[in-house]
């Protein structure tokens, strides 16, 4: 072997991607273009003057309008917690840092329509607040009350890309700054703040796919958006064709924001140059600040966590009805097995997409990845929508079925899985498959026998999003799920808007609970260190 050269002895990366996983991954594809286009179909089959009558309707521009209104106003107050909260946990001396985090990462595992919930019955005569102090706090409502809601328990998703940024930042670029005369603020404003440009954008892209496809706050706010009036036009009103357009418009914003945030990461280029290490950062000192610090904190920690699982408490110890907690038992039986079913037929899809993503090359390759994430980017309801006319007119029986609601949370979330997978295949150099080659294993032998064995915890990281994002998930549960079949959202939901708290209470705690479970177990597995490839030996390959 070591006569040969070395292209012969290591092969680069092949630029065709393997069939036995270009073919799941097409069909992926393939699982999420088909719906969307049978959508626009539906949505163009109305005669001309109906159509007229759709599109130019006054209600759409308030609709555009609210939506837009509320994205962009959650931008920017989820910007303004997550920042001082990433930079207080990243920079400062404020202890203990793990309190930081955990406020930071655990409201992320509150499902938006469960905290509206809690805030609804906290506030208001005969809620919590008056039933504990005799204040009667005014409830939540409209835009304001969509927009506390929303920054309060979307937030995390910038905390979590800014304070990595911060954490791993060169403090050469702000003390060159310093040097050449900047005060901390203006280096902070002229230093910092750029470098955490791509940071910001990905979570705010987040923030703004969920406000989006967020339907059950705003409808429990009374505050009219696309994804509002999409449910209701399909429920209530049963204008099917309206409701494509609809979900039309709103997968039109979502394309838009989607184009401008590949705009506006166009170009960056935040690597540094230099060869040498970088050095730690200093620990910024707040000396009289501390108690301003820790208001923000406390302040924070008790709007997003105490708050809603108190008032949930409160109203679990009303619940005496024995048979709500039987159906306590079954609607958690039922959620937690359908989120294993799709955390498994997920990763298996997404393997393929991120292998293919990360080993192959070309534009076949790109288009694969690239056409799965319109699934995740498409919001829920609209993809939903989708699925229900798809299903209607191509295959009545699997309408309402479980294997077509285990179908759509698949192609939903498994651009979600792609992520993580991806990460550990950039870990698993593609020259062990290669060596494993040489040593007379197949392809397929090389991939099982090397690659997935180190990548399995990336691969456990996938799961473990998906099972989390499936058990909150409300929008494809409430139009697809079959007849009878109860989940802990879809009860919570359903209590919810018949303003039986009591009821809920339990369905809400239960859902809480899981999702902090599983979001604690996420970070402990992702603070592990990588495990560090190897090469194969003969017996291994």
């Amino acid at each position: 072997m070591t006569g040969l050269p070395a292209r012969a002895r290591l092969p680069m990366i092949r630029r065709r991607p393997p069939l036995a996983l270009l073919l799941p991954a097409l069909l992926t594809v393939a699982g999420v273009l088909l719906p969307l286009i049978y959508l626009l179909i539906r949505a163009l089959g109305a005669e001309s003057s109906e159509l007229r009558e759709i599109v130019f309707r006054a209600r759409n521009i308030n609709l555009l309008g609210n939506t837009l209104l509320l994205t962009v106003s959650t931008l920017v107050t989820t910007t303004l917690v997550a920042l001082p909260l990433a930079y207080l946990a990243a920079r400062t001396d404020l202890q203990p840092r793990r309190a930081l985090m955990l406020t930071g990462v655990l409201p992320l595992a509150i499902p938006g329509y469960v905290g509206a919930y809690a805030m609804i019955a906290a506030s208001g005569p005969g809620g919590t607040i008056d039933a504990l102090t005799g204040i009667t706090w005014p409830g939540p409502t409209g835009f304001w009350g969509a927009l506390g809601i929303l920054t309060l328990f979307t937030f995390p998703y910038l905390f979590l890309n800014l304070h990595a940024a911060l954490r791993t930042q060169d403090p050469a670029l702000e003390d060159a700054a310093r040097l050449l005369g900047r005060t901390p603020a203006q280096t902070f404003r002229d230093v910092t703040l750029p470098y955490l440009r791509p940071a910001w954008l990905s979570g705010a892209l987040l923030i703004a796919l969920h406000v989006l496809g967020d339907f059950s706050v705003v409808s429990l706010m009374r505050y009219p958006t696309f994804s509002a009036a999409i449910y209701q036009q399909y429920t209530a009103a049963y204008d099917r064709v309206y409701a494509a357009w609809l979900a039309l418009g709103l997968l039109l914003v979502t394309g838009a924001t989607l184009l401008l945030e590949a705009r506006l990461m166009r170009g960056l280029h935040l690597a540094r140059v230099s060869p040498g290490g970088a050095r730690e950062l200093r620990t910024v000192h707040l000396g009289r600040a501390r108690p301003l610090a820790w208001a923000f904190v406390a302040a924070l920690t008790g709007a997003a966590l105490i708050v809603p699982l108190g008032t949930i408490g409160y109203w679990l110890r009303l619940e005496t009805n024995p048979f709500a907690w039987a159906s306590l038992a079954e609607a958690l039986k039922s959620a937690l097995g359908a989120a294993t079913i799709a955390a498994v037929t997920t990763t298996a899809l997404a393997f393929p997409l991120a292998y293919i993503g990360s080993r192959a090359q070309g534009r076949l390759a790109r288009f694969t990845e690239r056409a799965a994430y319109l699934g995740y980017a498409t919001p829920p309801l609209a993809f939903a929508l989708a699925l229900v006319f798809f299903s209607l007119r191509v295959a009545p029986p699997l309408y309402q079925t479980f294997p077509l609601l285990i179908l759509a949370y698949t192609l939903h979330f498994v651009a979600e899985a792609v992520g993580p997978i991806r990460t550990g295949l950039s870990t698993a150099t593609p020259r062990l498959e290669e060596a494993a080659r040489l040593l007379g294993q197949t392809s397929r032998g090389a991939l099982t026998r090397v690659t997935l064995p180190l990548i399995r915890p990336s691969l456990l990281i996938s799961a473990a999003f998906v099972f989390l994002s499936v058990l909150k998930e409300l929008p494809l549960t409430l139009l697809l799920a079959p007849i009878g079949f109860e989940t802990l959202a879809r009860n919570v939901w359903a209590y919810t808007e018949e303003a039986q708290y009591a009821a809920a209470a339990p369905y809400a705690l239960a859902l809480a609970l899981s999702g902090a479970a599983l979001t604690l177990l996420i970070l402990r597995r992702e603070r592990r260190p990588a495990p560090r490839p190897t090469r194969p030996t003969k017996e291994q390959a």
